[in-house]
């Protein structure tokens, strides 16, 4: 039980944890954290990683000079967009599937219905917004795609709000990474 209790709080703190990632797997830390964000996005199962502090975490250990910002911003970035992205195309398969007929224990037809008038209205901001709203980000794609948001429409606000989200986040970190204080805790 110690076990499980121990690896919940390794994940769930993981960014207190970068310098034992980096000096364990060197250069394949960058697939770690790819991996990381692309589940945080990607996996509908994954809403508990840290996305924002990890990212914060990242670019304050890179302004120490342990990481290169350059392959951080390109990987993560393409990890952000690429989970999304699959969280999109899982929401549009299994969408129709779950509202095969006409009404499952908690959803209903009409409420697929509103979410796809929503989307059309408000899902460019809403992807965006999502980036900055941990579990909804999770989320907010997967009902997207449930929601039949074009997939042309989607991609458009997905690639904005993941160079923004990764940007900012590793970017500050990087930028206040340099601050004793910041510098004692990371």
């Amino acid at each position: 039980m110690q076990l499980i209790k121990d690896l919940i709080d390794w994940i769930l703190h993981i960014d207190h944890h970068l310098d034992g990632i980096f000096s364990y797997f060197g250069i394949w830390t960058y697939v770690v954290l790819f991996a990381i964000i692309f589940a945080e996005t990607g996996l509908v199962v994954t809403p508990f990683l840290p996305g924002d502090s990890l990212l914060f975490a990242i670019g304050a250990l890179a302004a120490r000079g342990s990481l290169d910002m350059s392959i951080l911003s390109v990987s993560l970035i393409a990890a952000a967009i690429l989970g999304d992205t699959v969280n999109y195309w899982v929401g549009s398969i299994i969408g129709p599937k779950i509202f095969r007929g006409e009404n499952v224990r908690f959803l209903n037809r009409k409420h697929l219905e509103k979410t796809h008038e929503f989307f059309e209205r408000y899902g460019g901001k809403t992807i965006i917004i999502a980036r900055f709203v941990p579990i909804v980000r999770t989320f907010a794609p997967f009902v997207a795609g449930m929601g039949k948001m074009t997939y042309r429409r989607f991609m458009a606000y997905n690639v904005v709000g993941g160079v923004v989200w990764i940007l900012l986040f590793l970017w500050a970190g990087y930028f206040f990474g340099n601050f004793p204080s910041v510098k004692k805790n990371f």
